[in-house]
């Protein structure tokens, strides 16, 4: 049996249902170059690597200096990367790891920028997640394709996002759920949005984890799958 069917017996019926279904658009930027670019935010770039991201002001400064090197004004990326800033947040290192494996997929764009739904929805929960370094204000929706049910979580958007989300309230695919927040309310990040796809939420209610450890690596992967499944990106794998 395969990794991703003894972590959840419908990864692969919930993967090929995706990828034979026809999303809208999550954001109206353009997801490929020239205008966007793919960011390598891991360890494995030296510049990431020498870089003290404490702040908003050091991330928001190596984000610029990347999206200046790749001549893009968007970024795009994430999924399964190893990342080495979540420790300026005690909310990722509350166990004997410090959570580090990025579960979803980031679109690095203005505060503001509007943000919709990819498919028929209805509302599964949101938020304020207003932790320092967390999603800021929070939406997860509920989909089902091909009879079978997922999730999307939308992390990082402004406060105005939250009211009319109430769980069950019905979203038609292309209807907009919100816009980017800006820092701080955002979790204290530079605007972007997190765009994660969710098996089974584990209970869980305006919150999943973005973030997870390296022991629990490929437990989550199963659980969140790729999301450029929806983006279709053709910058990334």
């Amino acid at each position: 049996m395969s990794t991703a069917l003894s972590f959840h017996p419908l990864h692969q019926q919930v993967v090929a249902a995706i990828r034979r279904s026809s999303p809208g658009n999550v954001v109206n930027l353009s997801l490929d170059s020239p205008t966007t670019a793919k960011l390598d935010l891991s360890l494995n770039n030296p510049l990431v690597a020498s870089t003290d991201c404490q702040d908003n002001k050091d991330i928001s400064n190596l984000l610029q200096a990347i999206l200046t090197q790749s001549g893009a004004a968007y970024g795009i990326g994430g999924y399964n990367e190893k990342r080495g800033w979540y420790a300026r947040g005690e909310q990722f290192s509350t166990g004997e790891e410090v959570r580090s494996i990025h579960l979803g997929i980031d679109i690095w764009a203005p505060a503001g920028e509007p943000v919709y739904a990819p498919y028929d929805s209805v509302v599964h929960s949101a938020q304020d997640n207003a932790l320092f370094g967390d999603y800021g204000p929070t939406v997860i929706l509920t989909h089902e394709v091909e009879g079978v049910a997922f999730h999307t979580l939308y992390g990082h958007l402004s406060r105005e996002s939250l009211p009319g989300k109430e769980h069950g309230t019905v979203i038609k695919q292309g209807q907009q759920i919100g816009n980017l927040g800006a820092p701080p309310i955002n979790g204290d990040w530079p605007p972007h949005l997190h765009f994660q796809i969710i098996l089974d939420m584990l209970g869980k209610v305006g919150d999943y984890p973005g973030v997870a450890a390296e022991s629990q690596r490929e437990l989550y992967l199963a659980l969140c799958p790729d999301p450029n499944l929806i983006l279709r990106s053709a910058l990334l794998p």
